[in-house]
Parts: C-alpha cells; structure tokens; sequence
C-alpha cells in the first residue's frame, strides 16, 4: 500500500490533489480504501483530454474484407482441425473470457455469467461456455489454459461461483482469473469526480483493456513460460460460441495470418453489428453507426453485400504481437457519460444528462493494429446465440430457442 506522501506526488503530476481533500476526516479503512484506488489506477489517460490525442472521430478510408466462408472451411476442415489440435495438444493456445460486466439489462444484479438461462434445469451462462469449452478439451485430449477477466465489481462473486460449481468440471488448475483496469471518470472540465469522501469514480478500462490488465496482473510471464503463442479472447453473453475452436486455429495458423476473427453474415443490411474491414488498407471493424448507406448496401461481384461478414467478439491474437501493442499503447476513447458523484457539499449527486467523460479502450483498434486479420465465417445459428436484453432482439428469449435447436438441454 502506498503512504499519502506517495498517492499526493501520483496525483499531483496530473493536477487531482483535491482527491485527498477529506483524507484526514477518514477511517483506517476508508483511508486504505482510498489509497488502494490511487495506487491502482491509470491516470495516464487523462492526457488523452489534449484535443490532438481524441481519438473518437477520427477513421480512415474504409474497404471490405473477403473472408474464409463456411464452404471454405467445410472443404479444409480436415486439415484446419488437425493444425489446431496439435497447437493445443503443444500448449500452444490458451482462451480469455471478458466477464467483467453485470447482468443489469437483464434485470439481474450480478456477474451476467452466473445468470440462469435454464427453463427446466439449471444452465448458467458461465456453464454453457465451460460446457463449450469442454468440447475441444475431449477432442484434443488436452486441457486448455482459460483465464477470466472479471471487474472490481463482480470479482469476488464469480470466484465464488466458480468455486461453488466446482468450476463446471473444468480443471481447476488451468483456471486463472485477473481483474480489468479501472480509468477515473472526470467532469468536463479534467477534475477527477468522487463518488465519495474516500471513493473515486471509475470506471472499467474498455473491451481493448483486457491484454494490459493481464500484463499488469502478472499473468504475461506464466502465458510466455507455458509457450502460448495463441490467445483466443471472447465475450461473457454468446452462449452458443466455440471456444479455442481448432478449427479456426489451425485456419489462421494455415493462412500465416497475424490474427483471427469469427465473423457471420449479416442477417440484413441494417442489423447494427459491427462488420470486419480493411481500413487504410489495415484490418478494423466499421461499427454499424458508422457505416454509410452505401457502405451499408454496396454488393459485391457476387450480388452479395460487400460489408457483409459481422464480428461476434471471438477473436486470436498473437502473443508477440500483442506485446508490441501493448508497448505501442492503444488508442484511448473518451466517452460523455452521465456520472453519479458527490458534489462539494458533500452531497451524491445523480445526473439527468451527461456531466463528464468515461475513458475507454477498445478490441477494435486492437484489430487495426495487425498487419493482418483472417476472417473466418461460421454458421450464425450453430455460433451466434448473444444475450444482450432480456426480451426481444438478442434476448434471453432468443439464446433459449438457439440452445435448444443445438441439441443442448435446457
């Protein structure tokens, strides 16, 4: 734990000694509280409040992106799968599962892993990925690696979970969880909001933070000494996605190919995903708010939609290459948010609007900072089953009809 001294010259650097305002009128444990924060966050992002540093608006020239379709794949899966089965026999892949969020939109106040979406049995969200999981690990005759990203907020229940299930039948021993970075949340004017006299306002780092939260828990060096060369990193809430897929492995080992992405065709031209591009000739992902209704309608020589192959959040990456980008750092987004806080009387205060900015990184510049990117098509019903909402598109309604037309009970 760093002293007062030691957060007073951190904070002072970037002009937040008001952070320590109420520090004598705190408890030992509101005093280590708030001295823990201090230690642990990034303050570096604020310098991303420069003008020239914003990053938002700023994209470059867009093109499509062909990919390795669902023929292609079928006519070498033989071949893909064998690839990816020896990489994994050789301990060569390992899998990150982003769980850091809460089950709020679905009207549920926890980890949105442990939330049920069983019918007649219990099914957890986390057991439909580990039961997933668990499909490779019998073909390959080989347990692999998992490491779960949680948040401050949900760490300690979804260690416990996990303890509780006896992990799904998982081995225990290749489970390790890390804790996502927390940035500072500010109002418009650079301060640094509190939430409280001794608690600040933070805020998760973004979906991109999850390889400099790993790296800052230690966990790079275990990852480089097994020899995983291959991270294949995925969302908490697709319920159907193959994990650690040997097919998709062994495909982007085959093609000599930086890094991967799991892509479906859109089921429209409007449907709000993001789709996997090139972007100054460079592999990105256009989000659908970004698209133009010509890029949203261009067809291709095929009569096909040119932008048609959407991310699913399940992608491989490179250790290596993720090591140069971490060095490189990536880009930071500063996003206007509605912030509770305490104001100067002490008082906690809830916007009606937004009152400040959020700072966050994101697994799509992660993407544009390859050299290259296969995309990989799959079979939208048989690997595409999100839980966004809890009724309606993409609802626990919808990943219920998914699960049971896969032949999984529910």
């Amino acid at each position: 734990m760093i002293s007062r001294e030691e957060a007073m010259n951190i904070i002072s650097k970037y002009g937040q000694e008001h952070l320590l305002d109420h520090f004598d009128e705190l408890s030992s444990d509101e005093k280590k509280e708030l001295l823990g924060q201090i230690e642990l966050i990034d303050f570096s992002v604020l310098e991303n409040l420069d003008a020239d540093k914003n990053v938002n608006a700023v994209r470059g020239r867009f093109e499509p992106l062909g990919a390795v379709t669902i023929d292609d794949i079928a006519s070498n899966s033989k071949e893909y799968i064998q690839t990816g089965i020896e990489a994994i026999k050789a301990g060569k892949a390992a899998a990150v599962l982003l769980a850091g969020g809460q089950g709020t939109r679905l009207g549920f106040d926890k980890p949105k892993g442990m939330f049920n979406i069983g019918v007649d049995k219990e099914l957890y969200i986390f057991e439909c990925l580990i039961n997933n999981l668990m499909d490779v690990v019998k073909l390959a005759g080989s347990f692999i690696p998992l490491y779960i990203m949680t948040s401050v907020k949900n760490n300690r229940d979804t260690v416990d979970f996990f303890a509780e299930k006896n992990y799904f039948g998982y081995d225990p021993e290749y489970v390790h969880f890390f804790m996502q970075d927390m940035a500072p949340s500010v109002d418009f004017d650079g301060k640094i909001l509190m939430e409280s006299r001794s608690r600040i306002s933070v805020s998760p780092n973004g979906n991109g933070g999850w390889f400099s939260s790993l790296v800052r828990a230690g966990m790079l060096d275990e990852i480089k000494k097994e020899g995983v060369e291959w991270l294949n990193v995925f969302a908490v809430d697709n319920v159907l996605q193959r994990i650690a897929d040997p097919g998709f492995i062994g495909a982007v080992i085959k093609s000599g190919l930086q890094s991967g992405g799991k892509v479906v065709s859109k089921a429209a031209p409007e449907e709000k995903v993001g789709v996997l591009c090139l972007e100054d000739g460079m592999p990105s992902i256009v989000e659908y708010y970004e698209m133009t209704d010509e890029m949203r309608t261009l067809l291709d020589e095929k009569g096909e939609l040119a932008y048609k192959y959407g991310v699913i959040l399940n992608y491989l990456f490179n250790v290596k290459k993720l090591e140069e980008i971490c060095d490189k750092k990536l880009p930071v987004h500063i996003v206007d948010k509605k912030i509770p806080f305490m104001n100067e009387k002490g008082e906690y205060i809830t916007p009606e609007s937004p009152n400040g900015h959020k700072f966050e990184t994101l697994v799509l510049d992660m993407v544009h900072m390859q050299d290259s990117c296969l995309a990989y098509e799959v079979v939208r019903e048989k690997e595409f089953a999100p839980v966004k909402n809890a009724v309606g598109v993409d609802s626990v309604e919808t990943a219920r009809e998914l699960l049971k037309a896969n032949g999984v009970e529910i």
